[in-house]
C-alpha cells in the first residue's frame, strides 16, 4: 500500500493558525468558548488549536476531551468533563481530525444536545466529503475528494513530525 503525503508539519501548522483566526473572527464577541476535542487525534488537534487561540485572542478557552467509542458509539456512554450547567449558554467548538462519514462527529455532538447552548460549531483538519450523517464541518483545514477505498491518516503526536497521508 502506498502512502501519499497530503500535508507536512509546516502545512498543518498553517492550517491550524488559519482555523484559529477563523474561530476568533466568528466568536469575537464571546468572553469564553469551549474547545471540545474528540478523543485521540481530535483532542490532539484541539489542543494545538487551543494553544494558538490563547496566543491570538483574549477569549478565554476551556479545553475538554470527548471520550467516545468511534467504531460503536452506542455501545458506551459518551463522556465529557463538563456538566449541563457548565455548558449552558456557551459556545462549543467541536473538533476532530478527519470528517469521513460524519458518524464520529454527530455522536460527538450528542452530549451537547441536552444543554441550551449559545452555538455549536465544528472544526476538522481534513474533510473527505463522504457524509452519511446530517452534519458538516463549519471550519475546514483541507477539503479532499477521495474514493471510499482510500484512507486518511493523521499523525499529530510528535511535534515537528506531524503529517497527513492518503493511502
Amino acid at each position: 500500500m502506498t502512502k501519499t503525503l497530503i500535508l507536512n508539519s509546516k502545512q498543518i501548522e498553517q492550517k491550524i493558525n488559519r482555523l484559529a483566526y477563523e474561530i476568533v473572527e466568528n466568536n469575537y464577541t464571546e468572553k469564553e468558548i469551549i474547545i471540545a476535542g474528540i478523543s485521540k487525534n481530535g483532542f490532539l488537534f484541539a489542543k494545538r488549536l487551543n494553544t494558538v487561540l490563547q496566543k491570538i485572542s483574549e477569549i478565554k478557552t476551556v479545553l475538554i476531551e470527548i471520550v467516545i467509542d468511534k467504531e460503536n458509539p452506542l455501545s458506551k456512554e459518551i463522556k465529557i468533563s463538563l456538566s449541563e450547567k457548565e455548558l449552558k449558554n456557551k459556545v462549543v467548538i467541536l473538533v476532530d481530525d478527519v470528517l469521513n462519514s460524519g458518524k464520529t462527529l454527530i455522536f460527538g455532538a450528542k452530549p451537547f444536545l441536552v444543554s441550551p447552548l449559545k452555538r455549536l460549531t465544528t472544526v476538522v483538519l481534513v474533510d473527505r466529503g463522504h457524509n452519511r450523517y446530517p452534519i458538516k464541518a463549519d471550519f475546514v483545514g483541507l477539503s479532499l475528494s477521495t474514493t471510499l477505498q482510500e484512507h486518511i491518516t493523521v499523525e499529530l503526536d510528535v511535534k515537528g513530525k506531524e503529517v497527513v497521508y492518503l493511502s
